[in-house]
């Protein structure tokens, strides 16, 4: 298939969103939104490093490209609206196996009614898929890592480790129980955008993703905020079946591992109990595992209690996005 005729597969006929003036088909795409802040975000992927055709097949593969994207609008506050692909493309991908990477793309697109408006593809020595996505939040509502303060509790969506767990099992064949729920946690995650986009009526709230393991990501929100801040290991919320894996695999993905696509923040004590009533809203599972330190350092660290109650620094490691 030629590059304009691969172009016509994939494009969209009608879109969702009314901003959109001019979409795939010219040389830029056009839309209008004058009424709320632009956020936009961007992320490459390439084969035998960020995904394999070995654990997951094309559809997946898109899937899961796009998904990372969603989640970093979503730790943003933000609602997504467009994305745009290019793509390189060697020799060893069949024509059919590019179009079941746009339609794991257009299957989530379509659950958050995104609309494909650009993108480029060119030929290469290996797969290489970059995509930016684009989303919408109210003025001033933008969530942002450095606005963790004392005393704030720390909170995760979700559960932890599954994903990496899920890629255990794809690579290591035998008897595991749940295994297409591993397998869906690493191939299909769902980013917690209704969970973050409720979260515009809290006064303030600290935000990451956890696409390199919670360990990274307060890290990164310690070091924005520039507090310190402890979590409380056995507070880390698991899957009822992951004490089947190994206990020392256990703790490194549940700390440091990848892709679980969660979300984890600070929010103040006084409106931890309207945090609760957005995660029942949203049916968004929320647990508090930490808290930020009353520090007088300038050293912002990140601390974590394991069940000895030994208190140790988390250092900044997590997923070298390795596959």
């Amino acid at each position: 298939m030629d590059e304009f005729s691969f172009i016509n597969s994939i494009k969209q006929q009608t879109y969702k969103q009314s901003s959109v003036i001019k979409g795939v088909g010219d040389d830029a795409a056009v839309f209008r939104n004058t009424s709320q802040d632009t956020v936009t975000a961007v992320d490459t992927f390439v084969e035998e490093v960020h995904f394999s055709r070995g654990t997951m097949d094309p559809f997946h593969i898109g899937y899961r490209s796009l998904a990372a994207n969603i989640s970093d609008l979503a730790a943003m506050g933000s609602t997504p609206a467009f994305y745009l692909v290019s793509v390189v493309i060697p020799n060893n991908w069949s024509d059919e196996e590019l179009i079941q990477l746009y339609k794991g793309m257009r299957h989530l697109a379509s659950v958050h009614e995104m609309d494909l408006i650009g993108g480029d593809t060119v030929s290469g020595k290996e797969m290489s898929i970059s995509i930016t996505v684009i989303g919408f939040v109210n003025k001033g509502k933008a969530r942002y890592r450095s606005s963790a303060k004392p005393d704030d509790i720390l909170f995760v969506t979700g559960t932890l480790g599954d994903s990496q767990a899920g890629f255990y099992i794809l690579n290591n064949p035998g008897s595991f129980r749940e295994k297409e729920y591993y397998y869906a946690k690493h191939r299909m995650p769902e980013p917690r955008v209704a969970f973050a986009k409720e979260l515009e009526s809290l006064s303030r709230v600290a935000l990451n993703d956890i696409s390199d393991g919670i360990a990274n990501e307060v890290n990164e929100i310690s070091e924005a905020s520039k507090v310190s801040i402890t979590i409380y290991e056995e507070k880390l919320p698991i899957s009822n079946s992951y004490n089947q894996f190994p206990p020392e695999l256990q703790r490194e993905w549940m700390l440091f591992g990848g892709e679980d696509f969660e979300l984890v923040g600070t929010v103040s004590r006084a409106e931890w109990e309207y945090l609760k009533a957005i995660a029942e809203k949203t049916h968004t599972p929320l647990k508090e595992v930490g808290y930020v330190d009353f520090s007088k350092s300038n050293e912002h660290n990140v601390f974590g209690v394991n069940h000895y109650n030994k208190k140790k620094l988390l250092e900044k490691k997590g997923y070298t996005h390795m596959e």
